[in-house]
């Protein structure tokens, strides 16, 4: 059996003497493996870089076998993830993230548009964050962990929202927080989509969604500890305050 489809790299390893088992996020495939003949040598070796947008045909004689890939280049992401400390922080935390987050061969067609868009906007650093920041909040909701920033948990206000609820992810006014503010975490305006987003608001929208990353998906998964990649990457982004 085979299936041709397009996808983004996530992670390579070698496997025996030439070839490398690989990691592609497809659209229409999800999170697939296969081997690829070949993989290490200086024709191939190049184009499975991480974040690499590929064209690949996957045969096997069963499905449940990891079956084989040939793989095109379709766009190369080498140069944006280098250019700057930032990017490439920022790419490791997505292929980390999607690689811990993903069950293997389950299609996720609205979050693999999602990290398309967000990938070929690798190396502009200054929207760079932001759009990184939505992304999480997208693969949150993707992965049925969704927050609830429309209104109030405990007035029903849609306005003077302050906080989210670490337990239920609902919005919280600042009126209706009440003594328990300390508790809760911070909703700045750029996780609702409003006003500027500078970077001590997207700092903060960070801390929210993580919160919910390590909290309530990552237990759903085995109670694993998130990559180390997304720390890297928020302490990265964290430095330019």
């Amino acid at each position: 059996m085979d299936w041709r489809d397009h996808g983004i790299l996530l992670t390579t390893r070698r496997h025996g003497e030439t070839a490398a088992i690989v990691e592609v996020f497809t659209e229409s495939h999800g999170r697939h493996a296969g081997v690829v003949r070949g993989g290490t040598s200086r024709k191939i070796a190049p184009i499975l870089q991480p974040g690499a947008q590929l064209d690949v045909l996957w045969r096997a004689r069963l499905e449940e076998h990891i079956g084989t890939f040939q793989v095109e280049p379709l766009r190369s992401r080498a140069a944006a993830a280098f250019s700057g400390r930032l990017a490439l922080a920022g790419l490791n935390a997505v292929v980390a993230l999607l690689t811990f987050c993903l069950p293997e061969r389950e299609p996720h067609p609205a979050i693999y548009t999602q990290t398309e868009r967000l990938m070929d906007l690798l190396g502009q650093d200054e929207i760079w964050p932001l759009a990184y920041l939505r992304w999480e909040l997208a693969l949150l909701e993707e992965l049925g962990f969704g927050l609830d920033l429309s209104s109030c948990a405990v007035t029903g206000s849609t306005s003077g929202l302050a906080y989210v609820s670490p337990k239920t992810g609902r919005a919280v006014s600042a009126k209706g927080a009440g003594e328990w503010a300390d508790r809760l975490l911070p909703l700045p305006p750029c996780l609702r989509g409003e006003g500027r987003a500078p970077d001590a608001e997207i700092v903060l929208g960070l801390q929210t969604t993580g919160y919910f990353l390590a909290h309530h998906l990552a237990p759903s998964l085995g109670n694993y500890p998130l990559p180390e990649a997304r720390a890297r990457f928020v302490d990265q982004f964290t430095r330019r305050l």
